[in-house]
């Protein structure tokens, strides 16, 4: 277990959320501006098709809108650092990188079948993969950890029906966000 005064990765992410989301709406902000959200690295299926995969990564800084960083950053506040201390930081951002990269690639995948080329930003892949990180550990590790795994299923549960219900919410990124941060938490726990 890690030290608490070494948690910060969580924070920083944020910090840098922050930092792009006041830059963005300084030069004109992306939630009605799409073009503004693909300057600042939002991913497109056209983009990424023409090369610009780091757009898999840029786009997990990019919000629309002060709620949608809101949410995003109050979960990542929420659950990150429980995580950090536990996974360590070297894991914690491993997971969360790979949750947010298997949530842009499932979307990209979704919309090359579906011949759609939506704006999509957000770092909820990366929320839902830490979500399905936290879920496994409350489990495996029940005997060592009080985390209310109730309230973590309800959680994925609200989140999941909302983006069901909601057409404007990318539950490909959400869905592929999930498996990419359980598949990961799996092969730690192997290693």
């Amino acid at each position: 277990m890690n030290n608490i005064s070494n948690i910060y990765a969580s924070y920083i992410i944020i910090g840098i959320n922050f930092i792009v989301f006041i830059i963005e709406t300084a030069v004109g902000g992306s939630t009605t501006r799409t073009d503004v959200a693909i300057r600042f690295g939002a991913q497109t299926t056209s983009k990424l098709k023409s090369g610009q995969l780091y757009r898999l990564v840029t786009s997990m800084f990019v919000h629309f809108g002060v709620a949608h960083l809101a949410m995003n950053m109050y979960s990542l506040y929420a659950i990150g650092p429980a995580l950090e201390l536990i996974l360590g930081k070297t894991w914690f951002l491993i997971i969360y990188f790979v949750s947010g990269i298997s949530g842009n690639l499932l979307t990209w995948k979704v919309e090359s079948k579906t011949h759609k080329n939506t704006v999509s930003a957000g770092a909820s892949g990366a929320i839902f993969g830490l979500l399905g990180v936290y879920l496994v550990v409350a489990i495996l590790l029940k005997d060592q950890y009080n985390f209310p795994i109730r309230g973590i299923v309800i959680t994925l549960a609200i989140n999941i029906i909302y983006g069901l219900v909601n057409k404007r919410i990318n539950m490909s990124a959400h869905i592929g966000g999930l498996i990419g941060g359980v598949v990961t938490i799996f092969v730690l726990l192997l290693i």
